[in-house]
């Protein structure tokens, strides 16, 4: 027993979430469950593997699943923001597939596994409030599991207690419950780790009464949503019929209701605060939103629940800085560069001086903002002196979220341009050359070589093909490790902001609520990043926030899934870039301008309505009912 105590010890010294799977109750050669569960320490190493199999969508999180840290390449860097509107891969250009985001089986695991601890805890020799603890952590860990099943199958089989198998497989299975009634096992189970857990202090990277909160906020308005805008993209079937997929707009008052009321518990219990709240510039803003990612333990209040990479190596740290740092800071990494934020999401930013509303980058003179049609001579381009001075005045956000051309980045201004115009007017746009005018030579790529530029070559697949890298969770300190997964900073995955996000849609969309203090909660927001004007509460604003306060944070893909927008906005869809030239024809003075075009290499992307749902794996043994149009 000394022996195993200390196996355990060494074992629970690794950060809870940076814990990788050891144990299964099945096979003889592991641990037995009654001695396991008979010792607290091994309690808390169980606890810990749960922890770790949580659907967490964090830096780990690739189109084939969760942790994805292991000694391969992770889908070759290809994000779930890549299949929106956000970004861009510098190489690939993979959509939305059937086999992609599933979880079917890896959740049923998690379910079996907390099911055991549930059962095991009224006979555990602790004290009752560490059982009280369990009870609302073990019902936390299932309502995620169960979450992260609903928002991607709708109505699943509800599995509440363990399963004993006594030879006769057809009692095993069991059928797939309702959407509805599977969202409200997740209220159900939230609200059940609500009344167990206590509150904390906003740093555990365990469960506590308010990262249940959260947790509710979230499902909630997700359930919510899909009631209300159910008929945007109307199915029909078996599946719809039985109820199994679906619900009417009548059942989103009672899950709007819950989004609120989990929130103002989070908001009314003064334990949680926005990051640098009150910034004195924008540059201060700017700074404050990027230092919260790139170091979310020193987020202040606005941490509630963080996941951990606290240890370089497999399964427990991760690969963002080795994909998305740009070219020049790879530090010897064959494939950086990868994150390529595009000119929609850019657009979307507001500027200071026009609060309120999306401002998209003006290039010219004539002002139009949807002519992707190339470079035009006959067009009157508006001249900067800097190749970031375009974006003067806009959203800090943007500023703490991407590079922009010319910016620094470890102590390295990014060099990210896509050719030049000749003195002549003649136009040289993504294709290696160099002219030499008055003694001096100038190269399309704004500098000689690979290493000395990020942007628009396609040489390796390593440069941004929009005219922006990545910033977002980027360690700016440490030079990138040309290994895999070598990367250990933190993700939060859930926090303050997007609690009262949700809160001021559930009260928009709903029409209840208190409407003030969701405007506040907007404006708040705003305030952390500048803003000193305040907009109204409305479903537009909201969205618009949402969009750049959570950028890259693994949301606008369920955004778009739960408001049944991604059929509208992805038909047929292209994004764009937005191309920095210098403009030789300004010499002897350095000018740039800018073009916009759809993303060069881009294949139109249409979203196909089946896909609001995953399909189910393994209905011919499970005899489950297939999800609509599979």
């Amino acid at each position: 027993m000394q022996n195993y105590r200390k196996l355990l010890t060494c074992l629970l010294a690794v950060t809870l979430f940076s814990c990788k799977s050891v144990l299964d109750l099945e096979p003889t050669d592991k641990i037995l469950a009654k001695d396991l569960f008979g010792d607290p320490e091994g309690v808390k190493l169980y606890m810990a593997n749960l922890y770790y199999q949580l659907p967490i969508e964090d830096f780990a999180f690739f189109r084939g699943g969760f942790n994805q840290n292991g000694g391969d390449p992770n889908n070759g860097g290809f994000a779930p923001a890549m299949v929106t509107d956000e970004a861009v891969h510098s190489e690939f250009g993979d959509f939305v597939g059937d086999g992609d985001f599933q979880w079917w089986d890896q959740g049923y695991k998690l379910i079996r596994d907390v099911n055991l601890l549930a059962d095991a805890i009224p006979t555990l020799d602790v004290i009752e409030a560490d059982k009280k603890k369990l009870i609302g952590e073990s019902a936390f860990i299932k309502a995620y599991a169960y979450f992260a099943l609903a928002k991607r199958y709708g109505g699943v089989p509800l599995i509440k207690q363990t399963q004993q198998y006594t030879g006769d497989v057809e009692s095993l299975k069991v059928p797939r419950s309702t959407e509805k009634a599977t969202w409200d096992y997740v209220m159900e189970l939230c609200d059940q780790a609500i009344a167990n857990l206590e509150p904390g202090d906003g740093k555990s990277r365990r469960a506590t009464k308010y990262t249940a909160a959260a947790l509710k906020s979230r499902a909630a308005l997700h359930a919510a949503s899909v009631a209300k805008f159910w008929g945007r993209a109307p199915m029909s079937g078996a599946a719809v019929t039985d109820k199994l997929v679906g619900m009417t707009a009548g059942d989103a008052a009672a899950y709007y209701t819950a989004c609120i009321q989990a929130s103002e518990l989070i908001i009314q219990s003064g334990q949680f605060a926005l990051y640098g709240a009150n910034p004195a510039s924008p540059e201060e803003a700017a700074e404050n939103y990027r230092m919260l990612f790139a170091n979310p333990n020193g987020g202040d209040k606005e941490t509630i629940l963080i996941k951990g990479f606290t240890l370089p190596g497999n399964f427990t740290g991760h690969n963002y800085d080795i994909w998305y740092q740009p070219a020049q800071s790879a530090n010897g990494w064959p494939h950086p560069g990868r994150m390529n934020p595009t000119l929609d999401l850019i657009d979307l930013y507001e500027r200071y001086d026009r609060p309120g509303q999306s401002s998209p980058v003006v290039t010219t003179t004539e002002g139009d903002v949807t002519d992707y049609g190339g470079f035009n001579a006959g067009l009157h381009y508006l001249q900067f002196d800097s190749p970031n001075d375009i974006f003067k005045g806009k959203d800090a956000r943007l500023w703490g979220t991407a590079i922009l051309p010319g910016t620094a980045w470890k102590g390295t201004p990014i060099v990210i341009q896509a050719g030049y115009v000749q003195p002549n007017g003649q136009a040289v746009i993504r294709t290696k050359a160099e002219i030499t005018v008055n003694g001096h030579t100038y190269y399309t790529y704004g500098a000689a070589n690979t290493s000395q530029y990020s942007g628009f070559d396609s040489y390796g697949g390593n440069n941004t093909r929009t005219g922006f890298s990545f910033k977002k969770f980027m360690n700016h300190t440490a030079p990138v490790v040309a290994g895999w997964n070598q990367s250990t900073s933190d993700f939060i995955e859930f926090r303050y902001a997007e609690v009262l996000l949700n809160y001021a849609e559930a009260v928009v969309e709903s029409g209840t609520g208190n409407a003030a203090e969701a405007a506040k909660a907007l404006n708040d927001i705003r305030r952390r990043a500048g803003h000193t004007t305040a907009i109204a509460l409305t479903s537009a604003n909201v969205q618009r926030e949402r969009r750049v306060e959570l950028a890259f944070e693994n949301k606008r893909f369920w955004d778009l899934i739960r408001r049944r927008e991604y059929h509208t906005e992805f038909n047929n869809r292209v994004v764009h870039s937005l191309l920095p030239l210098q403009d030789l024809r300004a010499l002897p003075a350095t000018k740039y301008i800018f073009v916009r075009v759809v993303v060069p290499n881009y294949t139109p992307k249409t979203f196909s309505e089946r896909s609001y749902y995953r399909f189910i794996p393994g209905i011919a043994s499970n005899g489950l009912v297939q999800n609509p149009q599979y």
